[in-house]
């Protein structure tokens, strides 16, 4: 019988809606502006898809590092290994994973974003495989399946094992617009085709940038008057404010209206107040390099509210043709699973200038 480490970081997410771009040691900063944990309910979707498989055992923590979310799935197969006292910390990840080990598991599944994925590698290392349910704000490393369900079917079917970065982000300079991601090391993960992420790339080529120009040049033509258009993050969505005159923060979401800057660096809730104060709104976004998702890494602020309240039609992608060529699907993991399939099967991609190309989107079932 395969025995599964089970674990979640309750406060994992809970930075990407308000705005602050991860919740390491952020987490009682992040419930002051009114985030909500999300984890479990992510974990949870994940567990749903295991539930029914008499031959997995879960070796878990309690109450709200995994016993809560497997007694919530009706799962009774578990073992409690470790018991976290109080709220939990990165050090009671880390004796989580060593009483997994003590235990013998043959895979640790946990729930959470680049900050626990390090943690649990730091004391797993390649000892036992590892395999992230995403519910982070950045996740750059490759050891996190695509989504709840990828990670549900991952864990059920017949995989290989593979090599996969563990890659964390500079937090205090990725919150000042500045981008240092670091290595950790390489992790063994079970992986099938399509099903696990990989890491974040940037593409900074002399094409890439005039591609962006292109792009931007067109975005400007299109713009509606009296439409309010919010602006993901990104080189390309910068290089539209650029375009425009407006300094756009690189790593956060902005919101323009009328060539104006209006909001910088918004979070869920102002871009909700303001969508909703306005006739029509429009979000433009752009996949992040390699991964290749549009929604549900490091954009967490566009929630599905706010692409519901803005309309699903009025979602522009805009990728360079390089990026498109080096990302081979794009994914959506909004968190809403019913707003995940209306995307359909493909989604349409500004390239340049007046050129665009379809893109097929993957789904995990």
């Amino acid at each position: 019988m395969p025995r599964i480490g089970f674990l979640i970081n309750p406060v994992a997410g809970m930075g990407g809606s308000v705005g602050l771009k991860g919740t390491d040691g952020n987490a009682d900063e992040a419930r002051r502006r009114g985030a909500m944990p999300h984890s479990q309910e992510r974990a949870e979707i994940t567990l749903n898809g295991l539930k029914n498989l008499p031959d997995l055992f879960f070796i878990t923590c309690s109450g709200e590092m995994g016993e809560d979310a497997l007694r919530m799935c009706g799962i009774t197969c578990y073992r409690v290994a470790y018991r976290c006292r109080g709220t939990s910390t990165a050090e009671d990840t880390k004796k989580a994973v060593s009483a997994f080990l003590q235990e013998k598991v043959d895979l640790i599944l946990f729930c959470g974003g680049d900050g626990t994925a390090r943690d649990v590698f730091v004391v797993a290392g390649r000892a036992v495989p590892i395999l992230g349910i995403p519910a982070g704000v950045k996740m750059y490393s490759a050891v996190f399946a695509i989504d709840t369900a990828a990670a549900a079917a991952l864990v059920s079917g017949s995989y290989n094992l593979q090599d996969a970065e563990v890659m964390d982000v500079d937090e205090e300079a990725y919150r000042n617009g500045i981008l240092e991601t670091h290595l950790y090391g390489v992790a063994r993960i079970p992986a099938r085709a399509h099903m696990t992420q990989v890491a974040k790339q940037v593409f900074e080529e002399p094409d890439e940038e005039r591609a962006k120009e292109e792009i931007a040049r067109f975005m400007q033509e299109v713009m509606i008057p009296d439409s309010l258009y919010i602006l993901g993050a990104g080189t390309t969505t910068e290089a539209i404010a650029r375009r425009l005159g407006i300094q756009k923060t690189l790593l956060g979401v902005d919101v323009i209206h009328n060539g104006s800057l209006v909001a910088s660096d918004a979070d869920e809730k102002t871009l909700l107040d303001l969508a909703g104060s306005c006739p029509e709104t429009r979000i433009v976004i752009s996949p992040i390099g390699a991964q290749g998702f549009i929604l549900g890494r490091g954009n967490q602020q566009i929630s599905a509210a706010v692409v519901r309240k803005a309309g699903l039609q009025n979602l522009i992608v805009v990728a360079t043709p390089h990026k498109l060529r080096e990302t081979p699907f794009l994914y959506v993991d909004s968190g809403d699973q019913d707003l995940n399939r209306e995307f359909g099967e493909s989604v349409l991609v500004i390239s340049g200038y007046r050129i665009a190309q379809r893109k097929k989107i993957y789904r995990s079932s």
